[in-house]
């Protein structure tokens, strides 16, 4: 386009996702080839392959580059797969500190598969930023951080973080999953990478996995770019496509995941069968005042404690239109048990040294009739 739009939902809308110059279609066509005819030997129209290069994955990748202020983005089969190719980016005897509430899935790649090349990891507290300083060593070359933080909620200043993390030359990652570039932009922050599983919010309709990486140097997308060619987790044209339909609702989507969350939130807090209620949005969370500085609105994870695993399982089983499920960020409002669903790799032990107990559960408010929701929440807990 000649001019760029710089408002965010007609970026969402129109960046990457121009009319097709062939035939004027609106939708980004899917190119679901493996291969290109090419005119001669190294003369091509700019694909070869599509490991390499593929039309609809480059305009997926212009589109998520813009809605999240960085240069360049690449896609990946998952967000698994967008955090491994970012640790690729390490070399063996290289050090990286973490948050100690991450994802299960993280420590798990990291600790179970990483720590077997060399990589070393070493996991803190990063709502404290001294924590942070105080963890890096002469090999640190990367912090990564989670805010919110899965399950519990907990936010990390993220411009101070990566002013820490510039004095030492120290390459911050940041996953933005819960928050969306809509209401979260870490690399205007100061992040140097942002990781999103786009099988989430950006996606938004539980029906494709993706990650990406978006990039704030051209090294980075150009490492990245490598590692695409060379290890292959690409992500396959349909599902680009399908982020690319996800993403023009992404602005719409997230003020009713917004708003319906809050009324959820509140409304547990409220609930004498909840004894906590994990939310930033709530005045008592501990960052809700970072909170409303570094976010433009509270999202929609929302976690809750219900006592114990048998009052979790009754209320689970009693729920009609919350759907018990891994995953997050659909339209439709998802409810799961970290202890034994997202963060049951960590083992009891690990799960009781950041906080994680067995009584908890996460909501993922969708766009339903918000009072839909609250009616079935009722019911569950009713049961306890």
């Amino acid at each position: 386009m000649r001019n760029r739009p710089s408002g965010f939902a007609t970026r969402a809308i129109h960046n990457g996702q121009e009319p097709d110059p062939l035939t004027g279609a609106v939708a980004v066509p899917i190119y679901p080839t493996s291969t290109y005819v090419q005119q001669g030997i190294g003369e091509h129209k700019g694909y070869e392959y599509s490991r390499v290069s593929n039309p609809t994955r480059a305009r997926l990748e212009e589109n998520l580059a813009s809605i999240e202020a960085g240069i360049a983005a690449r896609v990946f089969a998952s967000g698994m797969a967008a955090i491994n190719a970012v640790a690729s980016l390490l070399k063996s005897g290289d050090h990286v500190v973490c948050g100690n509430d991450l994802y299960g899935g993280t420590p798990r790649l990291f600790n179970q598969i990483l720590s077997n090349f060399g990589l070393e990891f070493s996991y803190v507290d990063t709502t404290v930023e001294e924590n942070v300083e105080r963890a890096l060593r002469k090999n640190t070359r990367m912090v990564y951080v989670e805010t919110p933080t899965n399950p519990l909620m907990r936010i990390s200043d993220l411009k101070s973080i990566s002013q820490v993390c510039r004095r030492k030359k120290v390459c911050l990652v940041v996953d933005n999953t819960f928050m969306t570039p809509y209401f979260q932009q870490p690399l205007v922050l100061g992040a140097d990478m942002v990781i999103h599983s786009t099988t989430k919010f950006l996606n938004g309709h539980s029906d494709g996995l993706g990650g990406v990486v978006v990039c704030t140097k051209p090294e980075q997308a150009e490492k990245l770019a490598f590692l695409q060619k060379a290890a292959g987790a690409i992500l396959s044209p349909f599902e680009c496509w399908l982020v690319l339909r996800g993403v023009k609702t992404l602005a719409a989507r997230m003020e009713i995941h917004d708003r319906n969350g809050r009324k959820v939130a509140s409304f547990l807090a409220k609930h004498k069968k909840v004894s906590k209620v994990f939310y930033p949005g709530l005045p008592d969370h501990p960052q809700h005042e970072l909170a409303k500085r570094q976010m433009s609105g509270f999202g929609s994870m929302i976690t809750f404690e219900t006592g114990s695993f048998r009052n979790a399982n009754k209320m689970l089983k009693k729920l009609r239109i919350c759907s018990l499920g891994e995953s997050l960020g659909g339209v439709e409002t998802l409810i799961s048990h970290p202890a034994t669903m997202t963060h049951a790799a960590l083992g009891e032990k690990g799960r009781r040294a950041i906080g994680i107990t067995d009584g908890m559960v996460r909501i993922s408010v969708g766009i339903e009739n918000v009072e839909d929701i609250l009616e079935d929440l009722q019911s569950g807990l009713a049961a306890i």
